[in-house]
């Protein structure tokens, strides 16, 4: 800014003065929390990734030697990476699909909608401890729920979570109850597109899959791209139902890329290498995050655009 627009600049009247003050007072908690508790950890963790640090010394400066060990040294990180892979890419397309298929029900003028869609909704505000504990006494091998219907119509019982087949599509499964928070963001998304573009449609003789393709999916797409955003990060940052109901086992089949952050960070005290994975894991979300955007311009639809 020149020193020339600086002195034209209108000077500013003791109410509207105070009035400055007041907001930057109100948004002063949260500039102070940013600081606090995300820019400086950021900054503070990349520093710490090029050290190594055992988080009861000093940290020792070592270069790129971390991450030199992530790709070279380290099986646990290529197996972390494969399972962390296979669970994003078996729940979060079947997640979103079941997410807009409850959306599409509630929104088909069924009675009662909004009994359901906070029954629906309901999961997603539970803490997660809560719903694996849930999770865990459900599928029990011995006395579990599902496993005792599976006896009682002459099936033999699976162990959910202790057979390396079954543990990690059995987590991938729990997570697709868990998108009513998902479903309640498609159905405002299919609150707000025009009737009347559904009854020209009609007009022209459209069926109901003709008008799902042609008005839903592109109405809705600027939806779509949000939650697949969303869920994009939330699927690799999964953590909590792995670590209360598997650690990781059977034979590290579980062993979730940030589970495996955990346990290099806190239970073997290597916050420097820890450091090092989480950053690698932001650039992995990173880069798919970028994909998506630059994908968007060929499947996303914004209104305002179209009316250009």
């Amino acid at each position: 800014m020149s020193v020339s627009s600086l002195a034209s600049r209108p000077r500013l009247t003791k109410a509207q003065r105070r009035e400055e003050i007041t907001g930057w007072l109100f948004i002063s908690p949260i500039v102070l929390g940013l600081l606090l508790w995300t820019l400086f950890p950021m900054i503070a963790s990349l520093a710490l990734s090029f050290t190594d640090f055992k988080m009861v010394d000093t940290p020792k400066w070592v270069g790129t030697r971390n991450y030199v060990r992530m790709f070279t040294r380290d099986p646990d990180f290529y197996q972390a990476l494969r399972v962390t892979f296979s669970f994003v890419a078996m729940q979060l397309p079947v997640g979103l699909a079941v997410a807009l298929a409850g959306a599409l029900l509630l929104n088909s003028g069924v009675q009662g909608m909004t009994v359901f869609r906070t029954f629906f909704y309901l999961p997603s505000v539970v803490p997660v401890v809560a719903t694996s504990l849930v999770w865990s006494w459900m599928l029990n091998l011995d006395f579990g729920l599902v496993n005792q219907l599976l006896k009682a119509v002459g099936l033999a019982p699976v162990n959910f979570f202790g057979n390396p087949k079954t543990a990690l599509p059995t987590l991938a499964v729990m997570s697709w109850f868990g998108v009513g928070q998902t479903m309640v963001i498609y159905l405002a998304g299919l609150l707000n597109i025009p009737p009347s573009l559904y009854e020209a449609a009609e007009i022209d003789g459209a069926g109901r899959t003709r008008k799902f393709i042609s008005i839903t999916l592109p109405m809705l797409s600027p939806t779509l791209f949000y939650t697949i955003i969303m869920g994009l990060i939330r699927s690799f940052q999964y953590f909590t139902q792995a670590f209360v109901l598997t650690s990781g086992g059977p034979m590290k089949t579980t062993y979730f890329y940030n589970l495996m952050i955990y346990n290099v960070g806190f239970a073997f005290l290597q916050m420097g290498y820890a450091s090092a994975l989480a950053w690698f894991l932001l650039v992995i979300i990173l880069i798919l995050t970028m994909v998506v955007f630059r994908s968007s311009s060929a499947w996303v639809y914004y209104e305002s655009e179209m009316r250009k």
